[in-house]
């Protein structure tokens, strides 16, 4: 198996012109004892509390307020961990990239979890996203690997884009509720029908992205076996 190359990181974001400063602020201004792997923790300890809030849905919507601080703390540890490792010059690349996005993984599974669990969205439609996700990350490391390009943002959305979409979803059904649309096969409130839409869409990246990716190393092998 060939070496892994070094990769380059790529987050071009519709919020990356909020997002950058910010967290560079951020680092700047976190004390000594804060490091990159307790910001890891802190992330989950954000998944968790989004996945209580979900769950504590069942008996009040007041806790998704709960959710939208467990949002703003997960995002706060998953976006500035790597932020503070760059600004003080302490990246572990391996050691980072590994527990970084295996602890994304498992914090987006408390999220989904939390979502299906609660009275707004459908167990499955819940679980169907979830999928979704794990395919699209399937897909960015093995990209990492094959083209040293470690791509999280299509089209301008990346993690942080989905976590405002969240809270502004949570934030409307508090003040309004969530409608139903009674259709001839199902009956989707509008929740259900925001995790379809998501769902679908990080399936069509994947396979768009996936298939233009084959074609692309297979052109590139190919002249390189036809140089040979």
């Amino acid at each position: 198996m060939p070496e892994q190359k070094p990769h380059t990181r790529v987050n071009d974001i519709l919020l990356g012109p909020l997002e950058r400063p910010a967290l560079r602020w951020l680092a700047a201004h976190q004390p000594a004892w804060m490091t990159p792997d307790l910001l890891t923790a802190i992330g989950t300890i954000g998944a968790f509390m989004i996945l209580a809030g979900y769950l504590l849905c069942n008996l009040s919507p007041a806790f998704l307020w709960l959710v939208n601080l467990g949002l703003i703390i997960n995002w706060y540890g998953d976006s500035l961990d790597g932020t503070l490792a760059r600004y003080r010059k302490i990246e572990r690349p391996r050691y980072g990239f590994f527990v970084d996005h295996t602890v994304d993984a498992f914090n987006t599974m408390l999220i989904l979890l939390g979502l299906g669990l609660s009275p707004y969205a459908r167990f499955d439609l819940a679980a169907l996203a979830l999928i979704a996700y794990l395919m699209m990350s399937v897909l960015t490391y093995v990209r990492t690997y094959v083209q040293g390009v470690f791509k999280i943002s299509y089209g301008k959305i990346g993690p942080t884009e989905l976590r405002a979409v969240i809270f502004l979803a949570n934030t409307f059904i508090f003040f309004f509720g969530n409608p139903q649309l009674r259709l001839p096969f199902a009956t989707l409130s509008f929740i259900d029908l925001l995790v379809i839409v998501v769902a679908v869409g990080l399936l069509a990246v994947y396979v768009v992205t996936a298939i233009q990716e084959a074609r692309a190393l297979a052109r590139e092998e190919g002249k390189a076996m036809g140089s040979s």
